[in-house]
């Protein structure tokens, strides 16, 4: 087996500049912030929003709720282990009506942001749900499209997009993992 190479494909200043890009394209889409509510997909996608929604009080002065989602138990691919939203009051009132913004590091097969999607429909029924995404690697599985991008990568299967963002890794960065060929 070849040894990995890697390629930095964002640095810090890179992933600051694409989250403020980011906030603006959203208060402009929305038309503001009125009815929205940002959802971070556990693990990294939490701290994208919360990130988000810091630039959106910047720039519009309004709080915009931030929630977490854990998909575990909606995935196809994994064991079951019951939902889990973070930071939701009792009550379907926190979503339903409520134009949903939902984050991902890193889009790639689909089946995170699809088990994501079902996890809140069974919570309440939103308006609409948006999608931001980090990166789009492509390889899609599933018809998901993201509204919102950081940077598309268009990536063999051979390649892995890893993630390092600060309040997890220490340090905010994104690399593009070359795995060596195995024959």
């Amino acid at each position: 087996m070849a040894p990995q190479q890697t390629h930095i494909l964002m640095d810090e200043t890179a992933i600051r500049r694409v989250l403020t890009r980011i906030a603006h394209e959203i208060v402009e889409r929305n038309k503001g912030v009125d009815n929205l509510v940002l959802v971070g997909i556990r693990t990294r996608g939490i701290y994208l929003a919360e990130r988000i929604a810091e630039r959106i009080q910047e720039i519009e002065a309004a709080a915009v709720p931030v929630l977490e989602i854990d998909t575990t138990p909606y995935r196809d691919d994994r064991e079951p282990s019951g939902v889990r939203i973070e930071n939701m009051p009792a009550g379907r009132d926190v979503i339903h009506g409520k134009k949903l913004i939902l984050f991902d590091d890193v889009l790639y097969t689909g089946r995170t942001v699809r088990a994501a999607m079902d996890a809140l429909m069974d919570q309440g029924r939103p308006e609409m749900i948006q999608l931001a995404v980090l990166i789009d690697r492509g390889h899609r599985e599933l018809p998901i499209r993201p509204d919102y991008i950081g940077k598309n990568v268009p990536t063999a299967k051979s390649e892995e997009i890893e993630v390092k963002l600060q309040e997890v890794d220490g340090e905010d960065k994104v690399i593009i993992i070359q795995r060596g060929r195995t024959e």
